[in-house]
């Protein structure tokens, strides 16, 4: 059964679709623990469109990731990122390309942290 995170269907949503677009820009991310694992299947999903690379699957990535910039010059956006370095550079790996690595409790709140970055 998928994680809800304590959200409705809709914020859920649009939490991973945040989560994804941040990772695809910064290659790694520190969050909860459950949100990685929930984000981990999300991501994997996208990079394996970017591999297919074809107008259907580029239209399918970016209904879904949000229209945000991923250099600091604004020339790449977090789509042509996808398309054009990410997941060219998986083009040979079936599958597995983030990694979740625990890191212990966060201090306000006791949630456990983890980071996830693409392999």
């Amino acid at each position: 059964m998928a994680r809800k995170l304590g959200r409705t269907s809709d914020q859920r949503m649009a939490l991973l679709r945040n989560l994804a677009t941040d990772l695809i820009i910064h290659e790694r991310l520190e969050t909860t623990e459950a949100k990685a694992k929930e984000l981990r299947s999300v991501v994997e999903k996208m990079i394996t469109l970017g591999k297919r690379g074809d107008l259907h699957a580029r239209r399918q990535a970016e209904s879904f990731l949000y229209n945000a910039q991923a250099d600091e010059e604004g020339e790449q956006t977090a789509l042509q990122k996808l398309f054009s370095d990410i997941g060219p550079r998986y083009e040979d790996r079936q599958g597995g390309y983030t990694r979740v690595l625990k890191l212990g409790e966060r201090k306000g709140d006791g949630a456990k942290m983890a980071i996830i970055e693409l392999v």
